[in-house]
């Protein structure tokens, strides 16, 4: 992961119960653990992607419905066995996941209410909608790629800096106004897909061109 932000000690207010309203303004993820004195744990970790009254995006962790602490993203926080490692992207999140010292991870369990937990759902009950829908948001975003990044390329040549110093790249083809725009909605349907299963790839979901939280 990048470098982590400083985790701070919690005030002990009660998890605010999940709205439905709040399906993709709010991730809530949760791990089942057995603490060092054998009695088992819910952590749970609740992230407001919109960011809170400052505008930062944190991470807040709870243990058993109870607020432990607080972290900016990336975060890292130490649990019984291990750590619970948080990231973002612009569309969500891009890991909740626990890690053993031995390296060992997985990712925790969605919320049911949330909308990464409607999306888990699906993939139980329906396997194979749920493959046809992830192949889409991939291939979705792989046209993308194709289809945008020369049009990118030509308009960052003909500033006039950078043309001077390697010269104009002309588009082989160039796409209408209404094209690009349905292009745009696209990938911002895919991208929010695919990062309600917190599947991550630096070429296809932004991090080459649009950095990483």
């Amino acid at each position: 992961m990048a470098h982590t932000q400083t985790v701070r000690p919690g005030d002990g207010h009660a998890l605010p119960p999940y709205r439905w309203w709040q399906m993709l303004l709010r991730s809530l993820f949760h791990l089942h653990v057995t603490g060092e004195d054998g009695a088992p744990q819910t952590w749970s970790v609740d992230v407001r992607l919109g960011g809170d009254e400052d505008g930062e995006v944190r991470a807040q962790l709870y243990r058993d419905g109870l607020h432990h602490s607080g972290s900016t993203l990336p975060a890292v926080f130490a649990v019984p066995g291990g750590t619970i490692q948080v990231a973002a992207t612009g569309f969500g999140l891009r890991r909740a996941h626990y890690v053993t010292p031995d390296g060992s991870e997985r990712q925790l369990v969605p919320d049911p209410a949330s909308a990464e937990g409607r999306r888990a759902h699906l993939d139980r009950t329906d396997p194979a909608l749920s493959r046809a829908v992830g192949t889409a948001s991939a291939t979705v975003l792989v046209v993308a790629l194709v289809l945008g990044v020369p049009q990118l390329v030509e308009q960052i040549t003909q500033i006039p800096p950078v043309a001077d110093s390697i010269g104009t790249y002309s588009c082989p083809f160039r796409l209408p106004a209404w094209a690009n725009t349905a292009l745009v909605l696209a990938t911002l349907a895919a991208s929010t897909e695919r990062a309600l299963r917190l599947r991550y790839n630096r070429f296809l979901d932004g991090g080459l061109f649009g950095g990483e939280e």
